[in-house]
């Protein structure tokens, strides 16, 4: 069944997060903080096994560094932030604080974006069963149960953004595997790895990235690729 492993994921997050809700009160606030810590490292190290396995440095970082533009130009982070505010006072508008938001965007981007997206919506095209899918859900529902302890709803929402954009994916997942080939994925999940880098260090609170503007350089980056790095182009 083509999307199963769309469903999958969006379930593993809500049921995650309603744990999270449920039990979140019960676990102190210097456990919540230390494994986020933990997922922020974790997280860094799985942006730099990407990062480091690029062929051509060059690639990735014009891709970031010409798609964070194109994302300050038009303001995708505060797009992104906006869509918070929205769902913020439609479902916790007794919130004082920017929790909400911040768990939405936080765990969205962290579930939307990494090789594991673009690799589980061909597989989950395919029709064969999810088994991309089925792994990333179980570790998006175990982060959800803390982000949810530790920023409330907002993080649930996540969900909303999972099912839109792993199931968007999964509709043009057979184009997607004729579109990229070997090279072009390499860079894109190095430029991934960038991105997935950027929300460790968001996680852990050493400098706040605007990773919704880094979003473009993903679609950049592989553009480049076919551009200058594709056998029988002039640049290739």
């Amino acid at each position: 069944m083509r999307g199963l492993g769309t469903l999958i994921n969006t379930l593993t997050v809500l049921v995650g997060g309603g744990l999270g809700l449920v039990i979140g009160h019960r676990i102190p606030d210097r456990i919540r903080v230390l494994v986020v810590q933990v997922i922020g490292l974790v997280t860094l190290a799985l942006g730099l096994s990407d990062v480091i396995k690029t062929d051509n440095m060059v690639f990735p970082l014009l891709g970031m560094v010409l798609g964070g533009i194109i994302g300050e130009l038009i303001r995708v982070e505060d797009r992104l932030i906006q869509i918070g505010e929205v769902l913020k006072k439609r479902f916790a508008s007794d919130s004082a604080d920017n929790r909400f938001v911040n768990g939405f965007v936080t765990a969205s981007l962290l579930f939307c974006v990494g090789p594991l997206t673009i690799l589980g919506a061909i597989e989950d095209a395919s029709g064969k069963t999810p088994q991309l899918y089925i792994i990333k859900g179980s570790l998006d529902g175990f982060m959800t149960v803390i982000f949810a302890a530790l920023y409330g709803v907002g993080a649930i929402f996540s969900a909303v953004s999972v099912f839109v954009v792993q199931g968007t994916l999964t509709l043009f997942g057979t184009r997607l595997d004729l579109l990229l080939d070997e090279r072009m994925r390499t860079e894109l999940f190095a430029a991934g790895g960038l991105a997935v880098m950027a929300i460790g260090l968001n996680l852990l609170e050493i400098k706040k990235i605007r990773l919704g503007s880094l979003l473009p350089g993903l679609i950049i980056t592989p553009l480049l690729v076919w551009i200058f790095a594709t056998p029988g182009r002039l640049w290739s």
